[in-house]
């Protein structure tokens, strides 16, 4: 690994308020052809079976989307079987905000999440909430940042649909109990993402998603939701006109399978930063593995932007052991500054997250970076340049950040942080309409694991809106559409139909899916944990 030693960057670094930017010698499309993980032509395949049989997609992603089922019929002989109006797969902001939407809507509702509630990427998420809230700002210029951040291959009905809740979305999330950053007036404050023409981030200082996901996990406490933790979701199941019906759920704490049958099923499983796509590290949480997207191309689901993931520019890259944790956008637009092992700005922050993480990549590859060792090289955050030009901005606007650097040995007042691209957001999923309905009858997908919204990249704080703009459109048209008639047979009769298509293509059967847990877990069967805990050595 090449790269400038540590000790070398070091005394090249110097803390300032503003430098001159380094100019660039490639423009953005060139950049990202040469650098941004999602053009490397050596880890994309065409998909042989299913609904998007032909299109490209990243060879990893694509083994899972064609694997064998974990379950067949003999494994659900006996198996208990539950009915609700609405099932919801997920605990995360999206899984909440449909299910508070369903359940007030007077539909009974399940939700069935593969860790505890709130344990999702929803916590994870440090920078904030984009909302058009400002004098000067509008719901036109909330779309156009985000179709042109997207590369134009966002659904621009999808995204209108968002940036027109946003404000809403913010006034229902106080009423849930959230909090955010205000001004000495008692006015909302905002800062600026990356790729965007105005102000319009609203946040609680750097842990915007911890502060949501705790007021939406007291609001579905105090509900009539049925939560059920630790109750991964295996299958998806279908009724006699292939409309999905319901889903296998394995139950950790008792190793039991059971059926749930429901009249509507949201997925909001999430992202696949655990699968770490070209061997990048994450800023995922653990249970982060890509399980919606396989159920649903399973059942039938059309997929889109298989072959788009976002990498946030600002991944921690040392220490080793906390590789790949999330360092905010919000850094950046407080004003820290890029700076390779030279001490020369190489780009400008503000620009769109994909630009970016491929101008680290590229300073990287042609050996200014900083070298740790042959396992980390980064270039520097300069934290302490932020500190200089705000005194005390860090400690009272950016806690988390300071609370990072204790853990690295690092004091990020007086020392900068060195930084790499970590696979952050699957900017593809499943194919939905207004309401989060996918191709598939009855199966709603809302989060991350749905797709169209953020093209082939996402700007910084539409996720945190998207989940609940989508989740409580999903929440309402699910709890609507579950009084219909009841189902005539409930089965996991398609996977009859997978493993035909399987066969014909040659594809191997070994693999099977969804993948549950990440590799680094060991898991070997679902039988195997209580709880987490291993049950045999």
């Amino acid at each position: 690994m090449t790269g400038i030693s540590y000790s070398e960057a070091l005394a090249h670094y110097q803390a300032a308020k503003s430098r001159d930017l380094k100019k660039s010698d490639m423009a953005t499309d060139e950049l990202l052809q040469a650098f941004h993980p999602d053009y490397r032509e050596d880890s994309l395949v065409s998909l042989c079976v299913g609904p998007n049989q032909g299109d490209s997609c990243h060879r990893q992603l694509a083994e899972l989307l064609q694997s064998d089922a974990r379950i067949d019929e003999a494994d659900l002989a006996g198996a208990s079987i539950v009915q609700t109006d609405v099932l919801v797969i997920g605990g995360g902001g999206a899984g909440c905000a449909a299910a508070l939407m369903a359940e007030q809507a007077g539909a009974r509702v399940i939700m069935a999440t593969k860790l505890r509630l709130g344990d999702s990427n929803t916590v994870m998420a440090e920078g904030g909430i984009q909302a058009s809230i400002e004098r000067g700002d509008t719901p036109q210029m909330h779309l156009d940042d985000s179709l042109k951040a997207g590369h134009y291959r966002g659904d621009p009905k999808l995204v209108a649909k968002m940036v027109m809740d946003a404000p809403d979305v913010i006034r229902w999330l106080i009423q849930q109990g959230m909090q955010f950053d205000l001004d000495e007036f008692g006015d909302l404050m905002t800062r600026r993402a990356g790729g965007t023409s105005a102000d319009r981030v609203v946040y609680y200082r750097d842990y915007t998603g911890l502060e949501m996901m705790r007021a939406l996990r007291e609001s579905v406490r105090n509900s009539k939701i049925d939560v059920w933790d630790y109750s991964p979701v295996v299958e998806l199941m279908s009724n006699e006109s292939g409309h999905c019906a319901g889903a296998v759920i394995s139950n950790l704490k008792d190793c039991s399978y059971v059926l749930i049958e429901a009249q509507t099923v949201i997925l909001a499983t999430g992202g696949i930063g655990r699968m770490h796509l070209n061997g990048f590290p994450t800023s995922n949480h653990f249970g982060a593995t890509g399980d919606g997207l396989v159920l649903a191309y399973r059942l039938g689901a059309k997929l889109r932007d298989l072959d788009s993931f976002q990498y946030h520019p600002t991944g921690l890259a040392h220490p080793q052991h906390l590789a790949g944790t999330l360092i905010t956008e919000g850094v950046r637009s407080a004003g820290a500054q890029l700076l390779n092992g030279l001490g020369e700005r190489f780009v400008d922050e503000l620009k769109t997250r994909d630009h970016v993480s491929a101008a680290i990549l590229k300073e990287c590859a042609e050996g200014r970076g900083v070298r740790v060792d042959e396992n980390a090289v980064g270039v520097w955050l300069d934290t302490p340049g932020v500190e200089r030009t705000n005194p005390g901005i860090l400690a009272k606007r950016l806690p988390k950040l300071v609370e990072l650097g204790n853990k690295c040995g690092i004091n990020p007042v007086e020392m900068p942080l060195l930084v790499y691209p970590t696979l952050h957001y699957q900017n593809g999923g499943v194919v939905i309409d207004e309401h989060g309905q996918s191709t598939v009858p009855g199966l709603y997908c809302v989060g991350e694991v749905s797709g169209g919204i953020h093209g082939r990249n996402r700007i910084m704080g539409n996720a945190l809106l998207e989940i609940i703009s989508f989740g409580r459109r999903a929440g309402l048209q699910a709890a609507e559409m579950s009084h219909g008639r009841g189902h005539k047979k409930v089965t996991i009769g398609h996977l009859s139909k997978l493993r035909r298509e399987l066969a014909v293509a040659g594809m191997p059967m070994e693999v099977k899916g969804p993948m549950l847990f990440p590799e680094c877990a060991k898991f070997e069967k679902d039988a195997d944990y209580e709880g987490f805990r291993r049950k045999k050595q």
